[in-house]
């Protein structure tokens, strides 16, 4: 019988705490784990959580199926706002870096001479190196800190995206002066939450959430690259990914379960050890009783990183397929959108009022009827803009889209844009 244990959303977590493994997840980790490392379970698991809901039985929720028209509506008419063309990028962290309308990626690479076709694999390797350090620190900023950039201020996403591409520019990430434009095991491991705070300009007038987790995440990731060279190389570097899928594709393609496999079982000892199952850190997965075996796992963070990578693979060379293997994003934007619009509705209406837990049965319920919920717009949206599942996945629709649409709607409805819910986060979940 697999042994599980969550301890409280609260508890301390040292980098050191789980140890990691260097082999295949199917050769030595218990079926149950695996099988939570999954995109797959993550959707069939909010699944069962949704069926409670929507069949009356859930004391937190209610799910009203006749507001399922005008939200779609309402992200329809977002999408046609920002993108009148319908020509919608994948949902990814490289249009935050793009805030403002300013391609800082581009001149970036341009004063390093790593432009041009001739480097298109070096540069996807950078790209690597930025962008999965990057979403690492995306976890949300809260709504006090800021970023300036010149005379520009940027905040939330975008202020933490420009921060984070200010940060891997000035070789923080790289233990070899010679080559700033990556990200390495020495370097990451030496990182340090003073690090993070001078390069995001926190001070205490301008404090940003989870400092710290967020530079213990990144500490432990160097950590782990250093003992996985089949993942990271020799010298232990994020771009050799790139090496390591296309080893494994097939005629140049390769499918986005994998990519998302890989990252699962790569990063996943890097998580706190919240939910464990057989000595295996399941990340962001967390206990429900509607659920087949008692948890429900959402790998928001790591999905978020396999859309990101779509890009810089894409430069490698490689083509990713499968998009609607991974599922909608169960974050504030998302999730707000559709308690915004009436779709979810809180039983009790402290659930907004009140400081919420990442792992209490509320927060767990909400995050799986937002995964449920983006997949029943994804048909009315598309069917709307007259759009095929192939040339508009699920991946566009987020962009498009669900997360502005949740992002406007919180404008329309609070005073400085806040999500409709407030979740303590350590800087390691959303």
């Amino acid at each position: 019988m697999s042994r599980a244990t969550c301890p409280p959303p609260k508890s301390s977590w040292s980098p050191k705490a789980v140890p990691w493994t260097n082999e295949p997840m199917n050769a030595t980790q218990p079926s149950a784990a695996a099988r939570l490392l999954t995109a797959g379970a993550v959707r069939a698991h909010c699944g069962e959580v949704a069926r409670e809901v929507m069949a009356g039985r859930s004391p937190h929720f209610a799910w009203h199926e006749d507001r399922l028209p005008a939200v779609a509506a309402y992200v329809v008419d977002v999408i046609r706002e920002r993108y009148p063309d319908l020509r919608v990028p994948v949902h990814s962290r490289w249009r935050h870096f793009e805030a403002a309308g300013v391609d800082r990626w581009g001149a970036l690479v341009a004063r390093h001479d790593l432009a041009g076709p001739g480097h298109a694999e070096e540069r996807a390797r950078a790209a690597i190196d930025l962008v999965i350090p990057s979403v690492l620190l995306d976890a949300g900023a809260g709504a006090a800190w800021k970023f300036r950039e010149g005379d520009r201020t940027l905040s939330r996403s975008e202020g933490l995206a420009v921060a984070s591409l200010d940060l891997f520019a000035s070789g923080k990430l790289s233990s070899d002066a010679r080559a700033p434009l990556r990200s390495d095991a020495p370097a990451l491991e030496a990182l340090r939450a003073e690090d993070i705070a001078r390069a995001f300009q926190v001070t205490p007038q301008n404090p940003l959430v989870g400092l710290q987790g967020r530079a213990a995440l990144l500490s432990r990731l160097g950590q782990l690259m250093s003992v996985q060279p089949g993942y990271f190389g020799k010298p232990a570097r994020l771009g050799h990914l790139l090496d390591y899928w296309k080893e494994r594709a097939s005629g140049g393609r390769i499918a986005a379960e994998d990519i998302l496999a890989t990252l699962l079982q790569a990063l996943g000892p890097m998580w706190p050890a919240r939910t464990v199952l057989d000595g295996v850190a399941l990340g962001d997965c967390w206990p429900h009783p509607a659920a087949a075996g008692g948890f429900v796992p959402f790998h928001k963070l790591t999905q978020w990183l396999a859309y990101s990578l779509l890009e810089p693979l894409a430069e490698g060379g490689l083509e990713v397929t499968g998009l609607d293997a991974l599922t909608g994003l169960p974050e504030y934007r998302n999730g707000g959108l559709l308690l915004d619009l009436g779709l979810v509705q809180a039983k009790d209406p402290a659930f907004h009022e009140r400081p919420l837990q990442v792992g209490e049965p509320a927060v767990v319920e909400w995050r799986a009827l937002t995964v449920v919920g983006l997949d029943r717009l994804a048909p009315l949206v598309r069917d709307a803009l007259g759009l095929e599942a192939a040339a508009f996945p699920l991946a566009r629709m987020l962009e498009g889209g669900t997360w502005a649409a949740g992002r406007k709607i919180a404008a329309e409805r609070r005073a400085g844009g806040t999500p409709p819910v407030n979740v303590a986060s350590d800087g390691t979940v959303f």
